[in-house]
């Protein structure tokens, strides 16, 4: 049985005035219906870029798409009209951005920015759209959602933002989450809550998570398995537990030595 999602041999080019930079080189992976996959690097690596692929939301030009594939239930996303992708985004496929302070409109109601997936995406009322915001609310977590779903970015905390944000992934049902630094400006507690809520969420619906991040003790608490860029290129893949335990290549050894760690005084 094939991947749900599979990125095959891709190749992404940022064809720039000053010349071409190459954020992805060959890149390959794939990931399965409830499974989750991390895919880390240092800045810079190509992993929001590779992440953006799935959805072809790197701005074109500059990016070109220049070999490989990415695969969503064996189609091609990147030779798919403008008007098949519509149905896929915010549908087949979502995104969880790193920064939901700058992701959300700050003069819109919240409930209204999750309202407006399923009435751009699945052509819902305005009724059905409302009650179907604030239960996507409620399910990523937040206190009387209802209440809530009233209020605009600038009036919730850091935490509660980015349960907006996932809030507005998840209210289309999508069967590919894309999750790029999800817990980056949340502190420790936060960023637990946050990643507790995504693996349950993640066994409610089966869902398959694609997990962008720098954090490999996230990688270590939520993912199955991991594919380690450097330079737009895939160094390492593999299991988390042997990868982490035994790495193959120096620049993993390098990333895990980079890694705080926590030592008695």
């Amino acid at each position: 049985m094939s991947a749900l999602l599979e990125i095959d041999d891709l190749r992404i080019e940022f064809r720039l005035a000053t010349g071409t930079v190459v954020a992805a080189d060959g890149v390959s992976f794939a990931v399965e219906a409830g499974e989750t996959l991390a895919v880390v690097g240092e800045s810079g690596s190509g992993k929001t870029a590779t992440a953006l692929s799935v959805l072809r939301l790197n701005p074109e030009p500059p990016c070109v798409y220049a070999g490989g594939e990415v695969r969503l239930d064996g189609r091609d996303v990147l030779r798919l009209p403008e008007k098949e992708l519509r149905r896929i985004r915010g549908n087949d496929v979502a995104m969880v951005f790193q920064d939901p302070m700058t992701s959300l409109n700050p003069v819109k109601r919240v409930g209204a920015q999750v309202a407006e997936v399923l009435r751009r995406h699945q052509g819902a009322t305005r009724a059905r759209a409302r009650a179907a915001a604030v239960e996507a609310l409620r399910e990523a977590g937040i206190p009387d959602p209802e209440r809530r779903a009233g209020q605009y970015p600038h009036q919730l905390s850091g935490g509660l933002r980015q349960r907006v944000m996932i809030a507005m992934a998840l209210v289309g049902r999508p069967r590919v989450l894309i999750a790029d630094e999800p817990t980056t400006a949340l502190d420790v507690t936060v960023q637990a809550r946050i990643l507790d809520l995504l693996v349950g969420l993640q066994r409610k619906h089966g869902m398959a998570i694609v997990l962008i991040t720098h954090d490999l003790g996230v990688v270590a608490e939520v993912a199955d398995r991991v594919v380690v860029l450097r330079s737009g290129q895939v160094v390492e893949t593999g299991d988390v537990v042997p990868v982490f335990e035994q790495p193959q290549e120096d620049y993993t050894r390098e990333l895990l030595r980079a890694t705080p760690k926590l030592e008695r005084v």
